[in-house]
């Protein structure tokens, strides 16, 4: 695998535009482990919530006893954010919950029978 392959680019939701590359096989193991744990409503789990539940799910190759999983759930979060996968609850402190996957957009040709729209 190339050094490019071992890389990832990443968003951040809180300051839009900024992208950094960070190591692929850090981010999907902590990216699979927080979508795991995380319910799929509000009001969803507070930050300390899901590390706590996640860190189980988390290889210890990459996350020796948890080392660095806090700064990898923020990075993974905010990037979930940005490409709404995951949202934050109103209130404090910060929860999360998952959002329903979007099926992209199909567009259909105009048929007759439409009347010309689509």
């Amino acid at each position: 695998m190339s050094e490019r392959d071992d890389k990832i680019e990443i968003e951040n939701a809180v300051s839009p535009g900024h992208r950094q590359r960070v190591d692929r096989a850090k981010y999907t193991a902590m990216r699979d482990a927080l979508l795991a744990v995380l319910p799929a409503a509000a009001p969803g789990l507070s930050v300390a919530e899901a590390k706590e539940a996640l860190l189980a799910r988390l290889p210890d190759d990459l996350f020796p006893g948890g080392a660095k999983a806090g700064w990898w759930l923020k990075a993974v979060q905010l990037d979930l954010e940005a490409k709404g996968a995951i949202a934050r609850a109103p209130g404090k402190p910060v929860r999360l919950f998952k959002l329903a996957a979007r099926s992209p957009r199909r567009t259909r040709a105009a048929s007759p029978s439409s009347g010309g729209r689509a």
